[in-house]
């Protein structure tokens, strides 16, 4: 992949290769993210990484502190309760709006998605709960409700974070299969039940949570590829 030219692209690369980090569990929940050493690794000025931390903060993956710097986000038990309880009310909505609605090639596209899930699961932990979110991000994206879609991005970035906390090994993940009964609920049209779907699937995830401690990489080790896929290389 080229280097991106302008500081606009190399921003939104930085945000990206960061996120993309957090989501994947490289960056654990409670690490410390110094501007100076993320910029060097990233190949970025640290103006680039402080851009990239503010944007993370109001996604909820990354936790500002005067004097203290950036830390990944560290979400306390009380806190993943109401993120999990506000996201099934947001893909409730999801699920009733797209019901009926879904066209064949959405269809399609939703399909070759689990198809990448059902390659991922049980193999890597973290590129398997990313997935999942891209899934549930997916449907959003198709309601054509960009507000929703915004809501449902934050809220599934912020859940993928607990999961990292909280979820034990491979439990975490969407079960791939409750995936392809609500893919063939909303081509039925059927609002009512890809609605109950979406929800029981959403409190599965939940059910099968279970504290887990997480030990921490290193900081070069855990960005070097992310940096690499957003064409970010160190001077």
């Amino acid at each position: 992949m080229s280097e991106p030219r302008t500081p606009g692209l190399r921003a939104q690369s930085v945000y990206r290769a960061l996120r993309r980090a957090i989501i994947e569990q490289a960056l654990k929940p409670g690490m410390k993210l110094p501007e100076d050493s993320i910029g060097e690794q990233l190949g970025v000025s640290r103006t680039l990484v402080r851009e990239a931390f503010n944007r993370l903060s109001v996604e909820g993956l990354v936790e500002l502190k005067p004097n203290k710097g950036a830390s990944v986000a560290y979400p306390t038990l009380e806190e993943a309760r109401d993120v999990f309880e506000v996201r099934r009310g947001l893909e409730r909505l999801v699920a009733e709006n797209l019901a009926g609605r879904l066209t064949p090639a959405q269809a399609a596209e939703l399909e070759e998605h689990v198809r990448q899930e059902e390659k991922a699961h049980g193999q890597d932990g973290p590129e398997s709960i990313r997935l999942s979110g891209e899934f549930h991000i997916k449907l959003a994206e198709m309601t054509g409700n960009a507000l929703l879609l915004r809501y449902v991005q934050e809220s599934s970035s912020r859940c993928s974070l607990i999961l990292a906390i909280y979820g034990r090994p491979h439990s975490s993940e969407c079960a791939v299969s409750e995936h392809r009964q609500l893919i063939d609920a909303l081509r039925a049209g059927d609002a009512a039940k890809a609605a109950q779907l979406m929800d029981h699937h959403l409190q599965s995830v939940v059910t099968r949570a279970l504290l887990s401690p997480r030990t921490e990489p290193d900081l070069r080790d855990a960005l070097s590829r992310y940096a690499l896929s957003e064409g970010l290389t160190p001077p």
